[in-house]
This record gives structure tokens, C-alpha cells and sequence, in this order.
């Protein structure tokens, strides 16, 4: 829970950063409407605005992006305060089980014709924005099903393999992809390290598990769930074998990795190839796609809420099922590579067909479809994400030359308790 003195204080960010708060623009007689839209990330909407704004002449669409934890700390403390939230609001599946714990934050979409789209999406897509009320608090945009992206030229510097299907043998299991990080990184290009950071390796390696952070009892269980500290032990030894870059996930330093090729591999969900190409433009067809190691397994994927403290609940519930339609998804995967959670766009020619020319014409779509239909869920409790970014945190220390392994996770064991009570 926050403390009112840190949800004041994060309020304050909040409003510096969206500006005018709740709704924008007040309609005034009829007249325009500002819908605000607060996201983290690249989602893929900003092509889609002026198609909206053009069929829809009395709304103004007004995007405004901040950093992941950011953004979710920003949103907690506007619905504590019951102020400064957007009109809309994107949630990631980390969070999703948190917000909807608090379904009377939000614009319970079954009251505005939530039932008549339910069949849109995933079935477990939809389920996972349910509030125990009966309450649905947003529309899934993505889903984040996983695979390998590679840099070809850093590979056959090495001496890898370069083709993809040869790559993706390398790796069956995650043992094995730490085993060819030690050949990558016997050889390996100056500047250019095997992985990204090691956080980023474990959020993919536990998205595979059967059992995450939590039991379904929304019990916490990372001090007893072997997989989570098998999958710490396993980053921490590639760690110390010289395999990471050591960069945060969505840090300016990781940002800056990407532009000047720090590093080899990323572990990568459909919506990580728009970060791709957004920060590595120079590197276009040096980049390709394999299987992850251990094969499914999902991280990520987001939700539009529309806050209850949003002034326009009407037009800012008809834009976010207009923007999370399957028509819209696709686009959006077509142009971006983030993944549909709308199972109608899947047999679609543009989708399963659809390569990319920056990731060496790798067969995007059918790697991504593929995995989102033989995706197996992972439950999230009400503080999933905050355990990911305490896990996080505790890999960085370790990184970071400030604790050991052991010692970071006395000290994560700790977090998480206090992340529980």
C-alpha cells in the first residue's frame, strides 16, 4: 500500500506529467472532446489516432508515454487520490491482478457492451482483467508470447551459426543457451555481450513456469517455488561468466545498448520487436528471430482501463474497444510486430504471413501466432508486478557489484515480504 505522503508526491509527478489530468479538455455545449491517453512504451496507436479523430471530428487524441514502473506507481497513486488519472489508462499483465482488486477505480466495461465483445479475445486474455465483482476493467491489447532476437553479424563474428533454424537448435533449453553464451563470449566482438541484463533473461525464463510468483490461492510463493530460484541462480552464473551487458530493461543506458550493438541476444516477446526497431534503426537486417529456449511462455501484454474518474467514460469507452478491435490489432501488428490478443486477426494472410525486413524477413507472424495459440497462462497475483521489479532490483545489485547472490536474495526475500503485508 502506498503512504499518503508517497501517493501525494507521485500524484504530483502524475500531473506534471499528463498535463491536465482526468479528461483533457472539458466538452463544452458539444463541443470537442480532448481524450487523453496515458501508456508506457511504444503500444502501436499512434497511426491509428488520426483515423479515429477523422470518422470521429469532435474528438482530439492526446497520447502521453512514460516509463513502465513509472507509469504503474503514477496510476496507483492517481486512483488512491482519486485524481490525475487519463481518460485511459494502459495496465500491464503484471499489474492487471492488482488494479482489478480495485474494481471501483474503474469504468466496469460489462455496463457499456463489454459481454457482446468478450468473444474477441484469448479466453484467458479476457479472464485475467476480470474483477472477482464480475466487473471487466479493460480490453486486452497484446499478449507477449516469447522468442529469441539475435544479432546474425555478432553471431558469425563469434563464430556461431547465423541462420535461424540453426540458431535455434543451439538452445533447446535454457542450460544450453547459457552454454552457448560461454562460446559466444569466448569470441565475442569487443563491446558486444552475449545478453542484454540479466532481469530481462529471468522475467523470460520464469514466464515458462507453471507456477510464477504466486499460487492460485494468491499465495506468494518465491521463497518456495523451486523454479524461481533455479532461474535466479542460472542469470547470476551467466552474470558472473561475462554473458550480460548488465543494462536495466526500458533504462536510457539499455536504450542506448540497442543504438551502439552492446549486445547479442534478447529475450524477445512480440511487442519487444517494435522497441527493436525504434532504437537500433542502423543495425536493419542484422537482426533475426529464433525460438526460445525451452520453447512457449509468455511476458507482458497490456490492457486499456478507463479510470471512473475520467470525465468522458463514454467516448473513452468507445476508443479503447475501437483501438483493441481485431481490425485495429492488426494493424498494429502488421506495422509494429505487437502481437494481437484478438484470436479473429490469426488466420488473417497479412498475419500469418507477414515477415519483417529489418529482422532479416523472419517469419514474424507465424512465430508469434504460433506461440500465442499454444501459449499456456501463468497466474498472476495482486502483486505480480511489484515482485518482478523487486526481483529486478535484487539481479541489479548483483550486477551491479553491490551484493552477491545469497545476499540479494536474503535481501529480495525481505522485499517481497514487505511487498505482501
Amino acid at each position: 500500500m502506498f503512504s499518503k505522503r508517497l501517493a501525494a508526491g507521485l500524484l504530483a509527478l502524475g500531473v506534471l506529467a499528463t498535463g491536465c489530468g482526468s479528461g483533457g479538455e472539458p466538452a463544452a455545449s458539444g463541443g470537442p472532446i480532448t481524450l487523453t491517453l496515458n501508456l508506457f512504451g511504444n503500444m502501436g496507436f499512434k497511426e491509428l489516432y488520426a483515423e479515429y479523430e477523422a470518422a470521429h471530428p469532435n474528438i482530439k487524441i492526446v497520447e502521453r508515454t512514460s516509463a513502465y514502473n513509472d507509469h504503474h506507481r503514477n496510476l496507483a497513486a492517481h486512483l488512491a487520490t482519486k485524481q490525475g488519472a487519463a481518460d485511459v489508462e494502459a495496465v500491464d499483465t503484471g499489474f492487471v491482478a492488482q488494479f482489478r482488486g480495485q474494481p471501483q477505480h474503474f469504468t466496469d466495461l460489462n455496463q457499456h457492451g463489454a459481454a457482446a465483445l468478450k468473444d474477441r479475445w484469448l479466453p484467458w486474455k479476457w479472464e485475467a482483467s476480470l474483477a472477482k465483482t464480475g466487473a471487466q476493467i479493460g480490453y486486452g491489447t497484446d499478449v507477449g508470447g516469447l522468442a529469441m532476437c539475435y544479432r546474425r553479424d555478432l553471431f558469425e563474428k563469434a563464430g556461431l551459426p547465423a541462420a535461424r533454424d540453426e540458431v535455434s537448435k543451439l538452445w533447446p533449453d535454457w542450460a544450453a543457451y547459457f552454454e552457448t553464451g560461454k562460446r559466444y563470449t569466448a569470441k565475442k566482438p569487443a563491446g558486444a555481450a552475449f545478453f542484454d541484463g540479466g532481469p530481462q533473461v529471468f522475467n523470460a525464463m520464469i514466464g515458462q513456469a507453471p507456477v510464477g510468483y504466486y499460487d492460485t490461492a494468491d499465495q506468494v510463493v518465491v521463497a518456495t517455488n523451486p523454479e524461481v530460484r533455479k532461474a535466479y541462480d542460472q542469470v547470476l552464473g551467466a552474470v558472473a561468466a561475462g554473458q550480460s551487458a548488465k543494462l536495466v530493461g526500458s533504462s536510457p543506458a539499455w536504450n542506448t545498448g540497442f543504438a551502439k550493438g552492446q549486445f547479442a541476444t534478447i529475450a524477445c516477446p512480440a511487442w519487444m520487436l517494435a522497441k527493436i526497431q525504434d532504437q537500433a534503426k542502423e543495425f536493419a537486417g542484422k537482426w533475426d528471430v529464433a525460438a526460445i529456449p525451452g520453447g512457449g511462455g509468455n511476458w507482458g501484454g497490456a490492457y486499456l482501463t478507463v479510470p471512473a474518474q475520467s470525465e468522458h467514460t463514454k467516448e473513452a469507452v468507445a476508443l479503447i474497444a475501437w483501438l483493441t478491435a481485431p481490425e485495429q490489432q492488426v494493424k498494429v501488428f502488421t506495422k509494429h510486430g505487437i502481437l494481437p490478443s484478438t484470436v479473429a486477426g490469426y488466420d488473417k494472410p497479412e498475419v500469418t504471413g507477414l515477415t519483417s525486413e529489418f529482422f532479416n524477413d523472419a517469419p514474424i507472424g507465424q512465430i508469434f501466432t504460433t506461440a500465442a495459440v499454444n501459449l499456456e497462462p501463468q497466474y498472476q497475483g495482486p502483486r505480480a508486478g511489484d515482485i518482478q521489479t523487486a526481483i529486478r532490483d535484487a539481479i541489479n545489485r548483483v550486477e551491479e557489484g553491490k551484493q552477491d547472490g545469497p545476499q540479494a536474495w536474503e535481501q529480495l526475500l525481505k522485499d517481497v515480504d514487505r511487498i505482501e503485508k
